[in-house]
């Protein structure tokens, strides 16, 4: 039997931890006939000096341990951490007690922010890694030896798994069980619930990226507002150069510092996410598309979409478009 030990830190979305409790669950009410013994051991623990967990919803979880009285010595399969705690103490207390516990777990995995905390142990330094898109830069800038991913859904790098935002531990799960026991019953589980047993595409095709914004007031939040409104021109770097009186260079570096994105960057950000309204909120063909955000021809779109997104301009308007397009 494959003990699941999954950590659940206060204050975050109690329905991960759930979530994943239910796929395990459900691979042991689906496990072959001729199995004696139940997949997975499932046991929830909280970061409290109490089982009680509170949700973010004002919802309680009753785990089955507090963390603390756990020995981080004992042999697992598998340690999850579902979320990034509160405040940094608590935080500090889960990673210590991981950091202790991997040399005898199978494998060591987390959901979402749950990375932050994972990073702290230092597993994830020289290793590949993902969190919640929102989060990527924290993880970089606060841990800059890990590896960060920016586009999966979950990446696997050795015993350690990482996974994006909130429902993205689901697809996680899904992977660790068909790592565990195979394809079939990981099938059966997706199938039983309703999931993608291999969702397509990656995380950057559900955020909406944020487009930085110039951290004072000046030529260069001012020329920001500029491209958001002239997406179509030429945004080429030495025109943007020209229009602030600066060299390209020193603009380059001008520009980087205080948005933290370097401008054709920026540029391709903006224009991806105006692309990516009008496929939604309208019926235009893609060269029309194309042209009005400044990638000029469809080609150049279809490029930046897979690149940045893992999907066609034509898939994501296939799944995202708010309008009947038949």
């Amino acid at each position: 039997m494959h003990t699941f030990l999954i950590i659940v830190p206060d204050g975050g979305m109690l329905f991960e931890a759930a979530g994943v409790a239910d796929i395990l669950v459900q691979a042991n009410r689906l496990k072959p006939e001729d199995s004696q013994q139940a997949p997975y051991q499932v046991t929830i623990a909280s970061t409290q000096p109490h089982r009680v967990v509170h949700g973010r919803s004002g919802l309680n979880l009753l785990a089955d341990h507090r963390l603390a009285e756990l020995d981080p010595g004992q042999q697992r399969g598998t340690i999850m951490i579902t979320g990034k705690g509160l405040d940094g103490e608590e935080g500090a207390a889960v990673a210590d007690w991981v950091r202790r516990a991997a040399p005898t777990a199978r494998r060591v995995v987390s959901v979402c922010g749950g990375a932050l905390l994972l990073a702290q142990t230092g597993l994830l330094d020289g290793r590949r890694a993902t969190t919640h898109w929102r989060l990527l830069d924290s993880l970089q800038s606060l841990f800059p030896k890990v590896l960060v991913e920016r586009g999966p859904i979950y990446v696997q790098d050795g015993p350690i798994w990482t996974s994006a935002g909130v429902t993205a531990g689901f697809d996680l799960t899904l992977a660790l069980v068909e790592e565990d026991h195979g394809f079939t019953v990981a099938r059966d589980v997706a199938q039983e619930l309703v999931m993608y047993l291999r969702r397509p595409g990656g995380q950057s095709q559900f955020s909406r990226r944020l487009l930085n914004q110039a951290r004072k007031p000046g030529p260069i939040r001012d020329l920001q507002s500029w491209i958001l409104e002239n997406i179509d021109r030429d945004l080429s770097i030495e025109k943007l150069a020209q229009r602030v009186l600066m060299s390209p260079r020193n603009f380059t570096r001008v520009f980087t510092r205080e948005t933290g994105t370097p401008p054709a960057r920026y540029v391709e950000e903006v224009r991806l996410d105006a692309a990516r309204q009008r496929l939604e909120q309208g019926s235009e063909g893609l060269e029309q598309v194309a042209a009005a955000t400044g990638f000029v021809s469809s080609l150049n779109l279809r490029r930046v979409f897979e690149r940045q997104l893992q999907l066609t301009p034509t898939e994501y308007r296939e799944r995202f478009c708010s309008i009947d397009m038949a």
